[in-house]
């Protein structure tokens, strides 16, 4: 289950310190962010989706079928023979890799008692924190000492194996495996006529409909069309009307199931009337966007600004990185052994979040790298991987054990949600500033060329080189501020997790 965890995360960062030596061999430097943002498409579209799979066909079924899906589409990729190819397997493998991370999660809290989800969560967080931790470095070395086509190919013996043991180890119907057999007959797990019939078709449809067009817009909007143009509009407009049909229909279908139908809605009604479970939901939209940023935004800092290499860039951002996993650990510890509330710890992190974030936001624009950042990068990576952690673990304990899965998956879901909201608004606000700062020094095209792939800066004459670090460091100023803003929302999400009685884990 480790294994599917860092395997499924890694792919997210591993690729951003390997763009260049991809768009070396395909060309294509205007279609080369989709590499990234193909795999969070397919990641962010389908995790409520894919839980709610695992309740109806069985847990280890559904995540069989999807870590082949991930092995087959990494083979895919390593294979591919154009920036096009690439980009469509990536979005494949990131369903696959969705799946892996929602249902290993999943299975994770449902191995032991409720009493040690704590430690378990803390695993959990470790693995996928350090998981975002090596990405950067195993691309980077990968692409400089040998193919880029490794950091994908790579994934097929690793996955494998991991398949495979699950398979003699993972009981078949877990985690009802245990219960006697008239018990076990009430859930119909395999892909049975029975379990087809409680399949929420039009509910999953809708949720990737709206989920994907609205990913796409924000992808898309400011780097490659502006926020007026007809197809981030349309995309926006589609995104609306599917989550309002989606959220009706869901409504419908909850209703329904109450009154004898047997079809499972992909996202129950319930979920909206639980103002604490709603409060979670919101937090990890706020914490996704700060989350994300930071893992793209410092080591393009270190690189455009401090005119570092991509792997010693990824060297510096190691105190961020580490920060996260720590944070993970120590907060489940000390709700667990100290009898904290946890909400009080959220609250806490999301404080520590908004001051390593302003603290950020105020690096000089020189090139040598201040001792200080890397305090500063602690301070952050701190707050963000203590709730992180906190989050997952106090799913559980504020929903119906049937609905445990998919408000997991919901949490994650929101979470990457908020990182591709986040990474829209920073990106529209860091290009709009650069713009204005540069656009009487290049010329328009030289401008858009530099603002898709800063590392052309080498290209250009040493006066300009100046002008455009000092612009850049202005943006990224300009982004941890926003970022120091977004980070602030958990704190309001927050109070709408208070209870009278707070929550103990």
């Amino acid at each position: 289950l480790c294994m599917c965890l860092f395997l499924t995360n890694v792919e997210i960062p591993i690729v951003t310190t390997a763009l260049v030596s991809i768009t070396d061999e395909f060309g294509g430097f205007d279609k080369a962010s989709w590499v990234i943002s193909a795999y969070l498409l397919g990641y962010v579209g389908v995790l409520i989706i894919l839980s709610k799979l695992s309740d109806i066909f069985g847990r280890k079924s559904v995540l069989l079928a999807v870590i082949l899906v991930f092995t087959i589409f990494s083979g895919a990729c390593g294979a591919a023979q154009s920036i096009e190819q690439l980009i469509v397997f990536r979005g494949f493998q990131g369903i696959g890799g969705a799946g892996n991370y929602a249902i290993s999660s999943v299975i994770f809290l449902e191995l032991v008692p409720s009493h040690k989800y704590a430690k378990y969560t803390s695993s959990i967080s470790v693995v996928y924190s350090l998981s975002l931790l090596c990405g950067p470095l195993l691309g980077g070395a990968i692409s400089e000492y040998s193919s880029w086509r490794w950091i994908f190919l790579i994934n097929v013996p690793a996955a494998l194996p991991t398949a495979l043991l699950l398979v003699f180890t993972l009981p078949s119907g877990f985690p009802r495996h245990h219960l006697p057999p008239h018990a076990r007959a009430t859930r119909h797990y395999g892909f049975s006529r029975d379990a087809l019939r409680r399949l929420d078709g039009p509910g999953t449809v809708l949720l990737l409909l709206g989920t994907m067009a609205l990913v796409a817009a924000l992808e898309e909007a400011g780097v490659h069309f502006p926020w007026r143009s007809a197809p981030v509009i349309v995309l926006l407009v589609v995104a609306g009307l599917a989550w309002a049909a989606f959220l009706f229909w869901e409504r419908r279908v909850t209703l329904r199931q109450g009154k004898g139908s047997k079809v499972e809605p992909v996202f129950p009604w319930r979920f909206v009337q639980n103002r604490v479970w709603i409060g979670m939901v919101l937090n990890a939209l706020f914490l996704g966007a700060p989350w994300f940023c930071a893992m793209f935004q410092l080591p393009q800092r270190l690189q455009i600004v401090n005119g570092m290499s991509p792997v010693d860039a990824a060297v510096r951002v190691i105190p961020f990185s580490l920060a996260a996993p720590l944070g993970s650990v120590v907060a489940p510890t000390i709700a667990k052994v100290g009898r904290v509330p946890p909400l009080y710890l959220v609250l806490a992190a999301a404080v520590v979040q908004v001051v390593g974030f302003a603290l950020l936001s105020t690096l000089p624009d020189g090139a040598p790298v201040l001792a200080a950042q890397y305090g500063y990068e602690i301070i952050a990576g701190f707050g963000c991987g203590v709730n992180i952690t906190l989050l997952v673990l106090m799913t559980p304990f504020c929903v119906q054990e049937r609905d445990k899965a998919v408000a997991m998956g919901a949490v994650a879901q929101f979470r990457v949600m908020g990182g591709a909201i986040g990474l829209a608004i920073v990106t529209t606000a860091f290009n709009g500033l650069v713009r204005g700062r540069l656009g009487d020094q290049l010329a328009p095209g030289q401008l858009e060329q530099l603002l898709q792939f800063p590392g052309n800066i080498a290209s250009l004459p040493p006066s300009v080189q100046e002008a455009i670090r000092v612009a850049f460091a202005d943006g990224y100023a300009l982004q941890a501020k926003i970022l120091c803003g977004l980070a602030a929302g958990q704190i309001p999400a927050s109070f709408l997790m208070w209870q009278t009685k707070q929550i103990l884990v």
